[in-house]
């Protein structure tokens, strides 16, 4: 059996705050909503507009009058988990962001009235390491989350 002795003395530094998600990237805005505005909307990174644009293809969605539908629902580790999917066209209380790089088509994102409560502010990514492939929800109204990314608290 090992033992470890704790030694007495100077505390260790406090650790550092968690890094910025966000720093260094670059954030589309929707189409005519100003910069101030849209930190109180849905933003996307490029990576995330391309990898919409080519699952809408793959799902044949017209990007003429479909989008990507971002959504909560009750459950998972955390409380409430993201819910993602393509939707034919908005429904009548939706908020519709349509987000336009100037290279293709615009791509328009639905969120319903009471997702939109815990979705403003959120970021969407789209992340591609050697260890996870998905889309990542850069939510501030999120106080804790579990390790799967997809479950989350408000």
């Amino acid at each position: 059996m090992a033992t470890v002795q704790l030694s007495t003395g100077t505390p260790p530094p406090p650790a550092a705050s968690a890094p910025d998600p966000l720093a260094g990237v670059t954030l589309l805005i929707p189409e005519g909503i100003s910069a101030e505005a849209a930190v109180k909307g849905i933003r996307l990174t490029p990576k995330a507009l391309k990898r919409i644009r080519v699952a809408m293809a793959k799902e044949n969605v017209s990007p003429a009058e479909g989008g990507l539908r971002l959504g909560i629902q009750g459950g998972g580790c955390s409380g409430l988990s993201y819910n993602i999917r393509f939707d034919s066209k908005a429904r009548e209380r939706d908020r519709t962001f349509m987000f336009d790089d100037g290279l293709l088509q615009p791509v328009r994102i639905f969120v319903d009235p009471k997702s939109f409560i815990y979705l403003t502010g959120m970021v969407l990514d789209f992340e591609e390491t050697l260890m996870r492939q998905g889309f990542n929800f850069i939510n501030p109204n999120s106080t804790k989350s579990c390790g799967c990314g997809s479950s989350f608290s408000s």
